[in-house]
């Protein structure tokens, strides 16, 4: 909650934000305004602009995000405000949205700030000023870490094995973050699924190998649930096959993108959370296929290895803090990431598993509910094997 004494001139926040053709369609079916300027690209072909442009309130609109949910915050109450439209915004534009204080009025529990909105040239293209009162709670709230309250978020929620372990961790009692990259509607789903079954869930979409993304969501689910107190990063490149000789760095280079900048980044933006409340437990998925590797898998192996390595070397760093960081190694498992193994290879793989089948998305879902509850609070810089057997050390 935003506290007037704490708010300090020249203090600034921003935000950012791509405008899509979502956007405007949103835009559209809320307010009604369907001007073709804005919406047929023959009309504004016609016209000075050439290409259809965005709504200016739409652009606007997120000068309320940064004051609602940044600065101030919390019990801003935003009343007044000026706007000038200096140049138009096009669909496909990085739109930056900055607010900064200018004054404090003291008697009144006002603050002034300058709002200003750039595109990814640096061209200003939303100007003006902003009048925010400052509405203090009277009572006083606990903080819902005290409370005992439980967050797991589940990065890669939408897949198979993030589902699986979205939906086990809402049965044992954890508030749940489902995240998605490209799979919003999947995402929509197992919060349905688990608000079905009386849990409380919700959705976000990020890329986690932007840092400025993963820092929004994760201010999201703070603001959403009060903390966060479980990490579970399902994320993972694609497991396509490249031949040794046909290999390009890309290829590797995609995979660390996604599987060590990303987890990075998480953990940049959740381990302060859990650092503050003391608490805190972050699960890493690697592969089987680090300790039995297959052909052609080199990017994917790589990264899955640095993934183990980085997460051995956080739980040292993190362990006197009260934070436990361990790795679930599941062995081939039947979801939609393994469609394009042939079936041959799946059968094999099953035949070769002391326990005669390919893993399910909810055994590895019960390692995870286990390294997430109390009952791990002793284990740390571990590695649960969920292979039916494959590799026993």
């Amino acid at each position: 909650m935003a506290k007037f004494d704490d708010i300090e001139v020249g203090q600034f926040a921003e935000m950012t934000h791509k405008m899509t053709m979502e956007d405007l369609a949103r835009f559209v079916e809320l307010t009604g305004d369907d001007n073709r300027l804005h919406t047929d690209a023959s009309f504004a072909a016609q016209t000075s602009f050439k290409k259809p442009v965005a709504h200016g309130m739409l652009g606007a609109s997120f000068i309320s995000t940064v004051i609602g949910t940044k600065l101030p915050g919390d019990g801003a109450l935003w009343f007044a405000q000026n706007l000038e439209f200096l140049l138009p915004v096009r669909l496909g534009d990085e739109l930056t949205i900055r607010a900064e204080v200018l004054r404090k009025i003291d008697r009144m529990n006002i603050v002034e700030l300058q709002t200003d909105i750039f595109n990814q040239h640096r061209q200003k293209v939303t100007t003006g000023i902003a009048k925010v009162k400052i509405v203090e709670q009277v009572a006083v709230v606990p903080k819902l870490a005290e409370s005992g309250r439980r967050v797991a978020l589940v990065i890669g929620g939408s897949g198979g094995i993030g589902g699986a372990i979205c939906r086990m961790l809402a049965s044992d009692g954890f508030d749940v973050a489902v995240h998605s990259f490209r799979n919003k509607g999947a995402a929509d789903k197992i919060v349905a699924d688990i608000v079905e079954m009386g849990g409380s869930s919700a959705s976000y979409s990020a890329d986690i190998s932007s840092p400025s993304d993963v820092t929004e969501m994760v201010q999201r689910v703070v603001r959403q649930f009060g903390t966060i107190t479980a990490l579970i990063n399902c994320a993972t490149g694609s497991m396509a096959p490249h031949k040794l000789d046909e290999l390009h760095w890309s290829d590797v280079d995609e995979q660390l993108t996604t599987t060590i900048r990303g987890a990075f980044n998480l953990s940049q933006s959740v381990i302060p959370i859990m650092v503050e409340s003391g608490r805190g437990k972050i699960i890493n998925i690697t592969s089987h296929y680090i300790e039995a590797p297959v052909a052609n898998l080199l990017p994917y192996i790589t990264a899955k290895s640095a993934l183990a390595g980085y997460s051995r070397a956080l739980a040292f760093d993190l362990a006197p803090r009260g934070i436990q960081v361990n790795l679930v190694s599941p062995g081939m498992t039947d979801t939609d990431l393994i469609a394009d193994v042939p079936e041959r290879i799946r059968l094999l793989t099953a035949a070769r598993t002391p326990l005669r089948r390919l893993a399910l998305p909810e055994d590895v879902a019960a390692a995870v509910s286990f390294l997430a509850s109390d009952r791990s609070n002793f284990v740390t810089g571990e590695t649960i094997r969920v292979n039916g057997g494959q590799m026993m050390l």
